[in-house]
């Protein structure tokens, strides 16, 4: 499994990723490879607000349907819509043109309290 030395990970497979001022949202290469070939995602408006741990959409693939949450807080700048019209994009570059949204966050210090790339590696490795 590939995990992104520069993100952060929630225990259910976000990642966070920053990018100047803002944060980059997506799902790991484990959650990628475990849901199989996605063939849809719902995202947010731009001008949402999200907040940690809230649900911020779903991700479908051809064996299950999985809500997204927030790895940090803040408002959605930009939304994936290359994502939005060819979704197996995730599947391709989870970490790259996969990306799901680009937010700004309200508060940068819940970047710190995410599980880095080895807690993370260590979390799915033993699931």
């Amino acid at each position: 499994m590939a995990i992104d030395k520069n993100a952060r990970y929630l225990e259910s497979h976000e990642y966070a990723k920053p990018s100047g001022e803002h944060m980059i949202f997506g799902i790991s290469d484990h959650a990628q490879t475990e849901l199989g070939d996605v063939v849809f995602v719902e995202l947010p408006a731009v001008g949402k607000t999200l907040s940690k741990g809230a649900m911020f959409g779903t991700i479908e693939s051809v064996k299950a349907a999985s809500d997204l949450y927030a790895p940090v807080s803040g408002t959605v700048v930009e939304v994936n819509e290359a994502v939005k019209n060819d979704p197996s994009l995730v599947n391709k570059d989870c970490y790259g043109a996969g990306w799901l949204i680009k937010v700004a966050p309200s508060n940068a210090s819940e970047f710190d309290g995410l599980l880095d790339p080895a807690a993370y590696g260590k979390a799915i490795g033993e699931e």
